[in-house]
């Protein structure tokens, strides 16, 4: 038989079969005097027995507003204290987390709130310009969900304060009632149709992710890992928190949003050792114009994920970084979310042209999309993902989830790659519609169905066009009806506030009609190769496919 595209990740380490609470609990034993999270905006500071204590408050404040086992509480704001209490304290007394993007509008709330059934929100009052209480106030009149909601700024403490109506031993109670496999967290993703899709995650999946990452970044104890991704992507609460509190590492957290010279202070002064972004964030730091006023002899590893590595970036990054030991990981949402990773001591070829080997305790194959077979290594097929971290399922969508989770709980990833000899996985495009931008996974179905309801939009098709600096930018392609003149500009505004920014289509071409097969399916590749000879972007095509 020949050598196929096979590889399972052969460990001495056994999984962990407990919660989050219970692994949590643990380091606390071991580490409850080391510092456990730091958030610089914030000037707030926790050891692991502060956080312990604290996350056990919050814990008890949702169970005094009636939250009990399975309940979905939802968090909307950017990355805070609040937000990391919040993710230990619902794993700890056994509610669901749904992540909300802190980029979210009326429509993708709405929704969210409702398709997840939230019966508390805990949110910030504002995001950047965007005013939270004034959406939420917008939308209440249509929406029955959060049945109730917290606002940080003006409700937390009195929040805090219900919560001594509980007492310890009714926590300890529920807490020694929750299972490993109980679901722990939703996070919404887009899904190649129709509406995003509430991925649900156990503890058992994101857990032992988080440790395998930390095992192949060698964290112990004494690192400090500098975190400016956002918390409610994967990237954030399973890269990043779940890594660090799984090994007595340090959660450290410039502000609430990516802003380069914050992060390059936080790495020199809080003597970071580890820095985790995607590669635009990377690139944002190292051409700052005052990047060499920072010291970064204290980092030795991080991750870079969410997008192809330019190898430039990465020899600066080690060079100039001082990051020798800088990782690549891939995954999904729905794979809690890695699925490989390479190696600290990896060749950088390893490092930019693949995206590693598979992690402990996981499968992945590659497989023709036509028959499901097995291909060659060396051959391109569909990336296929089994193994603990394989999700739950889409929350509530059974039809759904039987699209991509196949009988013998396989995840049909819709990623296009190829094995070597020696197990790195390279990818070579998507077999779905799917837009990554700077690390966002866009449905350009989402988008489609939003600008349909403009009364001057007949018809309308999304695409992507390479962006050098995002990886890809969105693009919409639009018929308007007759008898109605509408600009670039109308369309755009007619987005803000209704649709998340990143969404939002930077290019828009009219057209009267569409590429079309002679079967009559609209031809997105030749709307792209269109779009990047009209629009000049031939050059950052050839540095992305490189």
């Amino acid at each position: 038989m020949q050598n196929l595209s096979y590889s399972h990740g052969i460990s001495d380490i056994p999984l962990k079969g407990e919660t989050i609470g219970e692994c949590l609990r643990k380091t606390v034993e071991k580490y409850g005097d080391s510092e456990a999270l730091v958030v610089v905006s914030q000037d707030y500071r926790a050891t692991y027995k502060e956080l312990w204590d604290q996350v056990g408050d919050v814990a008890k404040s949702l169970m005094a507003y009636g939250i009990k086992r399975g309940d979905r509480v939802g968090i909307w704001a950017p990355n805070r204290f609040e937000w990391v209490l919040v993710q230990f304290a619902t794993a700890r007394m056994g509610a669901i987390m749904v992540n909300i993007n802190p980029a979210y509008k009326a429509a993708d709330l709405k929704f969210a709130l409702e398709q997840s059934k939230i019966s508390l929100l805990v949110a910030a009052h504002n995001f950047r310009k965007t005013d939270y209480v004034e959406i939420l106030n917008h939308i209440r009149p249509d929406c029955e969900y959060p049945k109730r909601t917290i606002i940080m700024e003006r409700d937390w403490e009195k929040f805090i304060e219900v919560g001594k109506r509980v007492s310890d031993q009714e926590l300890e109670e529920r807490e020694n009632s929750l299972q490993f496999d109980d679901p722990v967290n939703i996070q919404y993703t887009s899904g190649t149709t129709g509406l995003p899709k509430g991925v649900t995650l156990s503890h058992h999946n994101v857990l032992n992710n988080g440790f395998f990452i930390g095992e192949r970044l060698k964290y112990t104890e004494k690192d400090r890992v500098c975190i400016p991704v956002p918390f409610y992507h994967c990237f954030g609460m399973v890269l990043c928190n779940l890594a660090c509190i799984t090994h007595g590492s340090c959660m450290v957290v410039p502000g609430e949003v990516f802003e380069p010279e914050q992060v390059m202070q936080t790495v020199q002064n809080e003597k970071c050792t580890s820095l985790n972004g995607v590669p635009t964030m990377f690139i944002a730091e190292l051409e700052h114009p005052n990047f060499k006023n920072y010291n970064f002899s204290t980092l030795r590893t991080g991750i870079m994920a969410g997008s192809p590595c330019p190898v430039e970036a990465m020899k600066q990054v080690q060079s100039k970084m001082n990051m020798t030991e800088v990782t690549v990981c891939y995954g999904m949402t729905e794979t809690s979310p890695v699925s490989t990773q390479s190696h600290c001591n990896d060749p950088l070829e390893k490092r930019v042209a693949t995206i590693g080997t598979v992690h402990p305790h996981v499968e992945i194959k590659i497989v023709d999309p036509d028959n499901g077979n097995v291909v060659p290594r060396g051959e391109r097929g569909e990336i296929c993902t089994r193994g603990y971290s394989v999700m739950l399922g889409y929350w509530d969508m059974p039809a759904e989830t039987a699209k991509v989770l196949d009988v013998n709980r396989w995840m049909h990833t819709g990623d296009l790659g190829i094995m070597d000899e020696d197990g790195y996985v390279k990818i070579v495009g998507r077999s779905k519609d799917l837009i990554i931008r700077g690390g966002e996974n866009i449905a350009p179905r989402e988008i489609e169905e939003f600008i349909m309801t403009h009364e001057a939009v007949a018809d309308v098709q999304v695409i992507g066009v390479p962006d050098q600096k995002y990886g890809e930018e969105v693009m919409a392609w639009v018929i308007l009806r007759d008898c109605f003149d509408v600009t670039t500009e109308d369309l755009k505004d007619y987005c803000k506030g209704q649709i998340a920014t990143f969404k939002i289509p930077r290019y828009w071409k009219f057209v009267t009609e569409f590429p079309m097969t002679v079967t009559g399916k609209v031809r997105k590749v030749e709307m792209r190769e269109i779009s990047i000879k009209e629009l000049g972007l031939e050059d950052a095509a050839q540095i992305l496919t490189a």
